[in-house]
């Protein structure tokens, strides 16, 4: 019984792992960068990682059981992945928590306020916060619409195709999406 048990926990890591590492190289990809107005920095990085984040985060948290507990995985596997970037940069033992406290905080104040800009009709809202936050203010609707097009193709996504889907996020602009 506990063999199962451990499978299936072992299964579902393997799934979240998966899902964070798709989501991770969607945040990555280069027009974001270039044309998006991101900063190709640490912090650029992060911006571009919980703007991913919170649109996969948002559509688990309006799907069924067991959605909610895989978006809290999904968090979790982000923050020690940013943990991990901390430590291996040479952040010390001691202040690792510190710095971890700080993102925790950035992170969820940019899922409140982008999420504020994508429930508001049109991207006015959602262009300032990307401006605020992620990138250059010329580039910021540019963003924002990327953040629309991209919420609107996960949002007809099952928790499965979540899961399994290789491309959960459109390209930016006229980027060629890759794998």
């Amino acid at each position: 019984m506990i063999f199962g048990l451990f499978g299936k926990r072992a299964s579902r890591r393997a799934s979240v792992d998966g899902l964070f590492g798709r989501i991770a190289e969607a945040s990555r990809r280069p027009g974001l960068y270039r044309e998006g107005g991101i900063p190709d920095s640490f912090e650029g990085r992060f911006e571009s990682l919980t703007l991913h984040m919170m649109l996969v985060l948002r559509r688990l948290r309006e799907l069924p059981a067991p959605a909610g507990d895989l978006a809290q995985e999904l968090v979790d596997a982000c923050f020690a992945y940013l943990e991990l970037g901390f430590r291996n940069g040479g952040i010390s033992d001691v202040a690792v928590p510190k710095r971890m406290k700080r993102i925790g905080q950035m992170f969820y104040g940019r899922l409140q306020a982008y999420e504020a800009g994508l429930v508001e009709p049109g991207t006015g809202k959602l262009v300032e916060a990307v401006e605020r936050n992620a990138c250059a203010p010329q580039a910021a609707p540019a963003l924002a619409a990327y953040i629309r097009r991209a919420q609107d193709a996960i949002a007809t996504c099952d928790l499965e195709a979540i899961l399994g889907r290789q491309e959960l996020f459109p390209a930016f602009s006229g980027e060629a999406t890759h794998v």
